[in-house]
């Protein structure tokens, strides 16, 4: 379904990937769809191996899509792929998968056999067909990652979500998704219970039922791979879109290598002897990368906790000797308070993104610990890091420069590029692309061939990229994605609040805090603790506001459009615009 990658003397690329002011290619990297795309990609799309088509049927136009690229060889798939064999079916048995707090190890080989025996339940006692999309919902757990491969080994589409999301958020999930089953840890099951979703089975694990999904009676023998197409959907993670609704991301099972392919291989460049750590859930798709992908594709371990926090993190470290670890700027710089007394000799690799590492931070971190942080940008709509530098290349303050396989630019708003120095949005292309489940919005991230990731940026004349700013209404607090309109769209169901805004204030621990205005009813107690509690059940913490500011009226112009310039000036100077609590 790719479309080809012819391209002009205008809108071409070097062949290094980090382009020029006039974004133009050599020679050599100027080609057809042959010579740029996998054999299969550029034939077109393999026969389906799904029996429910509902993913494939809803993606967009092949006129919406980004131009793929698949310039390194190791990108060039076969027609026929399944992730999840590929991860689980190269490493010797006895090497160590993944590893728990309380010291319990996973071998490859007992990871393989739970995965089968969950693949086999999935089919034989599920009911669950190829092509079936399947909410998955726990903790961070060696189980929650087998469930996912082994819905991948069946053929059906994965649908990772956020212990922490509240029902109206998994309603409306697997409304777009139309999700009939859902694997899901026995002690997340009330909240997905309480979303009322029509027709939803769910099966959860790790309880004392004899329904649970682990005593439900399966073959012992292996599961045999349902044979999926490269380009089949493998899953689909949602994230948070500016007008409060949440996009599904459709990625397939060429995807979920690709991004192994290229940041870990080629930038990360993990060892089998490596333990990966890290914060992020695996409902993000940078902790399914950098938890599960990554060490899975290089026939390493990783350490899954439950509780990934700061303080959770450093004795952990220590205790399990891990070598790589993932987590957001916020999480380094609150650890930075924390060394003292905690061993991370055995770290070589840290890896940050979710949001802009501020040279500060790398600096301080690189002065307590002589580790240099590998910054990245990424997104649930590439699925992983697409611009990054390790070791030597790193230049503290910026991002980096495009990884291997993946190109980038910036430019204005008709998608002319720009001269080095200048900011602009910045664009990008490689061997993943957006893919949004039916949604209009496709249309505004992929232009021109290119995915426009609602970032500033500006690109050195040496080839380095560094972020200036969201150019959206995100805000990106911790690490997290936090859509104003869907924060404001769940103050609105409160009965005292009439009007509502909610914008970000830069703040130095958090990179942006979720800051509300609100308008109340006559009469009405101006009461932050008594919205901050209604938040709570309607939305995932990390998305409610920590300052709440009670106006008369939301500033407005005289044809009565909100101005939000106002309340970000005010959430930057914090003026006397309203009350603030």
């Amino acid at each position: 379904m790719e479309q080809s990658d012819v391209t002009s003397a205008t809108d071409t690329e070097s062949a290094t990937g980090t382009g020029s002011a006039t974004d133009t290619e050599s020679a050599t990297d100027t080609g057809s769809a042959t010579d740029t795309e996998s054999g299969a990609a550029a034939a077109g799309p393999a026969p389906t191996a799904h029996h429910d088509t509902f993913a494939r049927d809803h993606l967009p136009p092949p006129a919406q899509w980004p131009r793929l690229r698949f310039d390194l060889p190791e990108l060039r798939y076969p027609a026929r792929l399944n992730a999840a064999a590929e991860l689980l079916g190269h490493t010797a048995p006895e090497r160590p998968a993944f590893r728990t707090a309380d010291g319990d190890v996973w071998t490859y080989g007992q990871l393989r056999a739970r995965v089968d025996r969950i693949a086999h339940a999935l089919t034989s006692r599920l009911g669950v067909v190829p092509g079936n999309r399947v909410l998955l919902r726990g903790p961070t757990t060696p189980w929650l990652a087998a469930c996912w491969l082994a819905v991948l080994k069946a053929g059906a589409v994965a649908v990772t979500v956020l212990a922490q999301q509240r029902p109206h958020e998994l309603r409306t999930m697997c409304e777009i998704a139309r999700v009939g089953h859902a694997l899901c840890d026995a002690r997340a099951v009330d909240d997905l219970a309480k979303a009322d979703v029509p027709g939803l089975r769910i099966t959860a694990y790790g309880g004392d039922s004899p329904d649970d999904l682990l005593r439900l009676p399966a073959p012992e023998e292996p599961y045999t791979p349902v044979d999926t197409a490269a380009d089949d959907v493998a899953l689909i993670a949602f994230t948070s879109g500016t007008t409060g609704r949440p996009k599904g991301c459709m990625h397939f099972h060429r995807d979920v290598l690709a991004i192994a392919d290229t940041f870990s291989k080629h930038v990360l460049r993990p060892h089998p002897d490596d333990v990966f750590a890290g914060s992020p859930p695996l409902g993000f798709t940078f902790g399914l990368g950098g938890l599960v992908v990554f060490p899975l594709r290089a026939g390493a371990s990783a350490l899954l906790l439950e509780q990934a926090g700061p303080r959770q993190l450093l004795p952990a470290i220590a205790e399990h000797r891990v070598s790589v670890l993932f987590t957001a700027p916020t999480a380094y710089r609150a650890m930075l308070d924390e060394l003292d007394g905690h061993d991370t000799t055995s770290l070589r690799r840290c890896v940050s993104a979710g949001e802009n590492l501020p040279a500060a931070t790398w600096r301080a971190w690189h002065e307590r610990t002589g580790l240099r942080v590998i910054n990245g940008i990424g997104a649930t709509e590439l699925l992983h890091i697409f611009i990054s530098a390790a070791d030597d290349r790193i230049r503290p303050g910026t991002t980096g420069v495009p990884v291997p396989g993946w190109h980038a630019r910036v430019q204005d708003a008709d998608g002319t590029p720009l001269p080095d120095g200048e900011p602009g949005l910045l664009a990008v292309r490689g061997p993943v692309g957006c893919r949004y489940l039916a949604d209009p919005r496709q249309r505004e991230y992929v232009q021109g061939g290119w995915n426009i990731t609602g970032d500033t940026y500006v690109r050195e004349p040496d080839g380095y990229f560094r972020y200036v700013a969201r150019a959206d209404d995100m805000i990106i607090s911790a690490g997290y994605n936090i859509a104003g309109p869907e924060v404001e769209d769940a103050l609105l169901r409160h009965p005292d609040v009439v009007e509502t805004a909610v914008v970000g204030r830069p703040d130095e621990a958090r990179g942006q805090i979720v800051v509300a205005y609100a308008v109340l009813r006559a009469g009405a107690r101006r009461d932050p603790e008594a919205l901050r509690a209604f938040l709570t059940s309607e939305l995932a913490p990390y998305k409610c506001p920590r300052e709440f500011v009670f106006l008369d009226a939301l500033p407005r112009t005289a044809t009565g459009k909100l101005q939000r310039f106002r309340l970000r000036t005010d959430a930057d100077t914090a003026p006397a615009l309203g009350d603030h609590e």
